[in-house]
């Protein structure tokens, strides 16, 4: 089966431009298997639940852990706009990175096979997914036109076939799907062997379940905007972290003219979780998804709001207008989404003009005497 050519790739593509986001409540031995494909990268792992249980990561490996108690020193009151028991936790991992690229992997999930039986490299595939355009203007039969052995069929416009960037790279999964409790109770033996060698960019307008356990995007585009919920302990709702951010930052990468793709790479998902669990946490979220998906859908962002931090605030007001309705649950997860971009943008300055540095330069100390003197050079 052809595949994307990753010949020439290095092991550990763009390593210091990528950091691996990782959200646990226990030790992370499934790192071992990752070995040949996420040591040479830097770790931040979120731990949720209980800060007091110490958290073992396989030797070799360079990471910084957080815990509640690093959350809420860090953050001070805007530290509970973050989730507590609920995946959603990782988005911290994302605010407190400061690389381009991130990559965010859950704890149950390991290295798959393609049909060939050869492993996966997971972030050479979604690496290569960013640093190739999107088409999400016109929809390239063949998939993907930047994939070798492929191009723009006939009929497509050439003013269109530059593309836009790629802020989301969407991968998938092999073993345990990803479905809601109603779906696992009815199907609770149903494992997806179908591999689908292909990635397709998600047109513009059209929404998707964006689920978080083998996820990649630019955090430089749409950071901002990759808020995870606030959901878990002390909320009505939870498992719907990943579908909120999945939605908003689709309807941000629409209006900034940023592209979303979604197929390879997959992982191998070990681990069913419990659908009666599953259906307390999200059972509110299955009435709301009907009121959130066309809320979404139909929201229509202003020109002024030029950047995913600037649409995820204006969002959080249509959060609240429009939602609250549905429940007053989201006119609290409207606050925390402004709480959020408060925290994002303290954590995360804007970057200096360059030309606004070169009239007021730096001020540093002379090793001589200790007076203050302007940078040079």
């Amino acid at each position: 089966m052809a595949g994307y050519n990753l010949e020439g790739i290095e092991a550990a593509p763009l390593k210091d431009d990528v950091d691996i986001v990782i959200p646990t409540i226990r030790s992370l031995d499934f790192l071992e298997q990752w070995r040949p494909f996420l040591q040479h990268y830097h770790l931040i792992i979120v731990q949720d639940g209980d800060p007091s249980i110490k958290i073992k990561v396989p030797e070799g490996y360079d990471y910084e852990l957080y815990n509640r108690n690093d959350i809420n020193r860090i953050l001070g009151p805007r530290a509970n706009c973050i989730s507590y028991k609920d995946g959603g936790c990782r988005c911290f991992g994302f605010m407190v990175s400061k690389k381009k690229y991130i990559y965010t992997i859950d704890d149950d999930c390991f290295v798959a096979k393609d049909p060939s039986g050869k492993e996966i490299n997971v972030i050479a595939q979604h690496i290569k997914n960013l640093e190739t355009p999107s088409t999400p203007h016109y929809f390239n039969t063949l998939y993907d036109p930047f994939r070798e052995g492929t191009d723009f069929v006939r009929g497509y416009p050439f003013s269109l076939r530059e593309g836009v960037q790629t802020a989301i790279s969407h991968g998938l999964w092999l073993n345990i799907p990803d479905y809601d409790a109603p779906t696992q109770l009815v199907k609770p033996r149903e494992r997806n062997t179908r591999y689908v060698d292909a990635v397709m960019t998600i047109p513009k307008g059209v929404l998707y379940p964006m689920c978080g356990m083998n996820l990649a995007f630019n955090r430089e585009l749409v950071g901002p905007a990759m808020y995870f919920g606030l959901m878990g302990e002390g909320q009505p709702i939870s498992r719907y972290d990943d579908m909120w951010a999945g939605w908003a930052a689709k309807v941000v990468c629409d209006h900034l003219g940023f592209g979303v793709k979604t197929g390879l790479p997959y992982l191998w998902h070990s681990k069913a979780s419990n659908p009666f669990v599953n259906l307390k946490k999200e059972h509110k979220g299955l009435h709301w998804q009907e009121d959130m998906v066309p809320f979404f859908q139909n929201l229509r962002l202003s020109k002024e709001s030029d950047t995913a931090a600037k649409c995820y605030m204006e969002l959080s007001k249509m959060t609240k207008e429009k939602l609250t309705k549905v429940d007053p649950y989201f006119e609290k997860l409207a606050d925390a989404m402004v709480t959020w971009i408060e925290a994002w943008e303290e954590l995360n300055p804007p970057v200096k003009n360059e030309a606004s540095e070169e009239l007021n330069p730096p001020v540093k100390k002379t090793q001589s005497d200790g007076e203050d003197v302007k940078a040079k050079g």
